[in-house]
């Protein structure tokens, strides 16, 4: 069954947000803080109540302001994980799991879902002699007890450490393969989104600005505002000028008419020539080479700085033919090392005409941004 939520109000938290989410897909809700993630999540789990809107699951009706359906939270069949456990201190991690287990279920399902958690030899302690990891699983466990239809987690990985988390990544993932529910996730984290979930939803000031499969999200952002919150950090401004016949490239002039590079792309039929235009391109669209090549979109640039972080380096570089534009990349050290790239290097940057995403601008935002 899909689970259906069409979120409005004016305040005192605005929300203009709309969520899908089916049996067997991870739907994870992404935005800055204050963007509206948990008042969404609260709010299909019944624990906040909306203005206008409507809540489904399935055929279930949860929330409907036109009818005046609204199902108290205790009475809808979710389970919700919280970021900080909210387990119950004096208890065990059984008699924590117990307390959600539905009456007629067997005796040993506390249990059995400890085990399936790897935590049954673990059952009498208490939360304060478990690892952040252990009582998260606890939580996990005991949300599954209630036998719910949906699941929520609420920034359930965010306060343990990596290692523990990449752990529980792997329960997150064993759990799909065992039941086939609606998970809608809140994170921060978009590596965490990217790598866990089928379908991303971009929310900013609680309205949804995008949703879609992660690398569609990331590499075709909606607008710049999107590509910003999806962690594009080059946003360049250029002009879109239209293919001259049928199957030939379109060309994006990177810069203005006085000032710039042309690059080749594709035609989607959109834009009109001569169209102001904001552009992305993600790291992965970007090849790096130490000497020049007969390949299209071929930039000539400086290395203007580079940030080394662990066994990756950031690089910004500056086109040569537009000394004020910036492009960033991310390569190994390893790399980085072979090629001796260092402050003022020449490389030549391959852009990738299928990958430059073109973005429309809108006449009334003067934000560069916008």
């Amino acid at each position: 069954m899909t689970l259906q939520a069409l979120l409005h109000q004016s305040g005192p938290i605005p929300l203009h947000a709309r969520i899908d989410c089916a049996a067997g897909e991870l739907l994870a809700l992404v935005g800055p803080s204050g963007s509206g993630k948990t008042s969404v999540l609260r709010a299909v789990a019944g624990l906040m109540h909306v203005g206008e809107g409507r809540i489904t699951l399935g055929d279930a009706v949860w929330f409907d302001s036109n009818k005046g359906v609204h199902v108290p939270a205790e009475q809808r069949p979710v389970g919700m994980v919280f970021q900080h456990y909210a387990l119950f201190p004096h208890l065990s991690a059984l008699d924590n799991v117990r307390l959600a287990v539905p009456r007629g279920a067997p005796a040993d399902a506390a249990l059995q879902l400890l085990a399936d958690m790897q935590l049954d030899k673990l059952s009498s302690r208490r939360p304060d002699e478990l690892s952040g990891g252990q009582r998260q699983r606890v939580a996990l466990a005991r949300a599954l007890a209630r036998q719910p239809q949906l699941l929520l987690l609420d920034e359930a990985f965010s306060a343990v450490d990596q290692p523990t988390r990449q752990s529980l990544y792997d329960e997150l993932i064993k759990l799909r393969e065992r039941v086939q529910l609606p998970i809608v996730m809140v994170t921060h984290d978009l590596r965490e989104a990217r790598l866990l979930a089928d379908r991303i939803s971009i929310l900013d000031g609680g309205t949804t600005l995008q949703d879609g499969p992660p690398e569609r999200v990331m590499s075709q952002p909606r607008n710049a505002r999107v590509a910003a919150l999806v962690g594009l950090r080059d946003i360049h401004a250029g002009i879109f000028h239209k293919a001259t016949s049928v199957g030939a490239p379109a060309r994006l002039r990177w810069g203005d008419a006085a000032a710039g590079i042309d690059l080749i792309t594709s035609d989607k039929g959109r834009l009109d020539d001569g169209a102001n235009v904001r552009w992305v391109i993600s790291g992965e669209h970007v090849q790096l080479h130490a000497e020049p090549g007969a390949e299209p979109n071929m930039v000539p640039s400086e290395l203007h700085s580079m940030r080394r972080l662990g066994e990756i380096v950031t690089l910004q570089c500056r086109p040569q033919a537009l000394p004020q534009a910036r492009l960033h990349l991310d390569v190994t050290t390893r790399f980085a090392r072979l090629l001796n790239l260092q402050a003022g290097t020449v490389v030549h940057l391959e852009i990738d005409p299928q990958g430059i995403h073109i973005m429309p601008v809108k006449r009334a935002l003067l934000d560069p941004l916008a």
